[in-house]
């Protein structure tokens, strides 16, 4: 989605302003980001996700095709993170668990047998 589609749907969307306003309104939010994100700060944006600036120390990397040592220079760089509500929305086949971890299905035992009999050594 471009920017330009982002002020169509908001002028469909939201009646009562011409799509000239709402391109004044999408500017004026991504503007607002730039500058929060400039800073450093986080922005945390509910049931969608949060927006973080990471700082990455100066490392050395390597030429893929020669192999030869480079210098990876300091840099910030920006992460998303979305939420629970987010990523059920684009999985929601995937049941939430209450720990965040995966379980395994009712019958199966990692590294045992399927009756959950014992240590998986056979007997």
């Amino acid at each position: 989605m471009t920017k330009a589609e982002i002020i169509d749907a908001i002028y469909e969307r939201v009646g009562g302003f011409s799509k000239k306003e709402a391109s004044e309104v999408v500017e004026a939010v991504f503007d607002a980001m730039k500058e929060v994100l400039e800073t450093g700060q986080k922005i945390k944006i509910a049931r969608f996700g949060n927006f973080v600036v990471r700082a990455k120390k100066q490392r050395v990397g390597r030429n893929p095709q020669t192999g030869a040592p480079i210098p990876i220079t300091a840099r910030r760089v920006l992460k998303f993170h979305p939420s629970d509500k987010l990523k059920h929305a684009l999985n929601p086949h995937k049941a939430p668990s209450a720990s965040g971890t995966v379980t395994a299905p009712v019958g199966s035992v990692a590294g045992g047998s399927p009756s959950g009999s014992g240590s998986g050594a056979g007997g």
